[in-house]
């Protein structure tokens, strides 16, 4: 009867103490910590790209990598110059050769991939494709993937917490294993509306300072849209949109088009 009168206590606790703020000012739920979020996704990342490498799908076409590296290459130096602390993060970019599948994502710590799908199908020029790793590099910024996997370990520790009551399970112990495992479920779980707002808003603006045309981010959607007929592209799934996305990145091209017009170095990281 004890452990069930905690429960209530320790998952208050968890809710009222674990919160922070994201880059654009946003009250963010934090019981994963970005450091926590960062070792947990290499982890997964590794595995998840040792696993498709060994199958021959990664950087299978030189031109198509070395294109996709420059404009990230661009977009992650803009980052580390906007957010210093990312300088120590392990940035690196995949092209995992999926004809079929539409999507792009970033983890914790700048681990990124994008699909031939979305290449192939999609056909974005290198202002709307430096759009799409902009919006997956936001939402590596603004630590989305620790925001998803909190989310996670609340829902995972709550039946932890009633295994506990009626066994002598060690809460620490399961609890780092759900930690683990919501890293490598990170990149399959649907943002928020609200993270995917926040991604648009920091992807294009990042992108524009990068020298890509933030005009570019209102046709992606267009395109993007236009894909898959009755199957909407995996991206979606993972992005859910935000009511009237293109209303409102057409709103914010305007404003970004000083940065992307700054006669300024655009250096290009090393990938």
């Amino acid at each position: 009867m004890k452990r069930l009168l905690i429960i209530p206590s320790v998952l208050f606790v968890l809710l009222t103490t674990a919160c922070t703020t994201s880059p654009t000012g946003r009250s963010q739920f934090m019981m994963v910590s970005p450091e926590q979020a960062i070792s947990a996704s290499k982890e997964a990342y590794t595995k998840t790209i040792k696993t498709l490498d060994d199958k021959g799908k990664i950087d299978n076409y030189p031109v198509v990598t070395d294109r996709v590296k420059l404009i990230t290459g661009r977009l992650i130096s803009q980052a580390i110059k906007e957010y210093p602390h990312t300088r120590n993060w392990q940035w690196s970019v995949k092209v995992i050769d999926d004809p079929e599948m539409v999507n792009a994502w970033c983890m914790a710590g700048g681990k990124m991939a994008v699909y031939t799908g979305l290449l192939n199908k999609v056909k974005p020029t290198d202002d709307e494709l430096a759009q799409v790793m902009g919006h997956e590099i936001a939402h590596a910024l603004a630590n989305h993937t620790a925001e998803k996997m909190s989310t996670q370990m609340v829902s995972q520790i709550g039946l932890v917490a009633l295994s506990i009551a009626v066994s002598d399970t060690d809460f620490g112990g399961v609890a780092l294993t759900g930690a683990a495992l919501a890293a490598s479920m990170a990149i399959e779980l649907p943002n928020s509306r609200t993270a995917e707002l926040e991604a648009d808003q920091m992807g294009i603006e990042l992108a524009a300072k990068a020298g890509y045309n933030p005009n570019a981010a209102a046709t992606l959607w267009q395109k993007m849209a236009k894909v898959g007929g009755e199957s909407p592209p995996e991206f979606f799934s993972t992005h859910p949109a935000p009511g009237n996305r293109q209303k409102t990145l057409r709103e914010l091209a305007p404003k970004m088009m000083p940065y992307y017009k700054q006669k300024t170095d655009r250096p290009v990281y090393p990938l």
